[in-house]
């Protein structure tokens, strides 16, 4: 009868530890999970903001754009009546 209940005793902490083993790879693995998520968010992040920049990026130069022409329209202007004067 000991045989036996030392047997039931050995398996039984045999079975534990294979079930802690195999949490603890289940944990590690969902550490791992968690770890590639929070890069892949950064990443998700860091290329949010570059296009958030590149936009703004966008917006000045067609702001720089809009500023030339007006002033080589006015230039244009300026010289055209520069030489309607002079033909006067």
């Amino acid at each position: 009868m000991k045989k036996i209940a030392l047997t039931l005793v050995a398996a039984s902490v045999l079975g534990l530890a294979a079930c802690n083993n195999a949490s603890t790879d289940a944990n590690a693995a969902a550490a791992n999970a968690a770890d590639a998520m929070n890069a892949a968010t950064e990443t998700m992040q860091n290329a949010a903001d570059e296009a958030t920049a590149a936009a703004a990026n966008v917006a000045d130069a067609a702001a720089n754009v809009a500023d030339t022409a007006g002033a080589v329209a006015a230039n244009a202007t300026d010289a055209a009546a520069a030489t309607a004067n002079e033909t006067k």
